[in-house]
């Protein structure tokens, strides 16, 4: 048995659904009354009619959708987006098209995937030094990757 969440919607809004059995993002979808086109390089705020309640100690992770991104490019801009156990407000969802030609977002479609995820908070506090590590100070690009 899963981690119940409340939900409330508006009407005619789908509820998130998990497509297959192994999927751990369950479908999210755009809440609109006509369909939104969206020209490379645009990005847009999509609705999905959807609050929900996520118990402390958990947050709530808006992904992209691969099919979108390889098919067409477009992507969730802030990705993964957080939704943070507190926040009660609709899901809204920010798409970008970083393809090459236009794409149009149809009403109900299939924009984005939420996770689950168990959190932890930190307790930051000061210190005058760090334990040093093979890594130590450098940064991007320099593990090799």
């Amino acid at each position: 048995m899963g981690l119940r969440i409340p939900v409330t919607k508006r009407t005619g809004v789908k509820l998130p659904v998990y497509v297959s059995a192994g999927s751990v993002g369950a479908d999210l979808c755009a809440f609109l009354e006509k369909p939104v086109t969206l020209q490379p390089g645009d990005r847009f705020l999509f609705p999905t009619g959807l609050r929900l309640q996520i118990p402390d100690g958990y947050e709530g992770q808006v992904r992209p959708r691969s099919g979108l991104a390889v098919k067409h490019g477009v992507t969730v801009l802030n990705a993964p987006g957080t939704i943070d156990s507190d926040y009660r407000g609709e899901i809204k969802i920010v798409l970008i098209n970083l393809g090459r030609e236009a794409y149009t977002v149809e009403p109900d479609e299939r924009i984005a995937q939420l996770l689950i995820a168990p959190v932890i908070r930190a307790d930051f506090e000061l210190s005058d030094s760090l334990d040093t590590s093979g890594r130590g100070e450098n940064g991007f690009g320099s593990t090799g990757a």
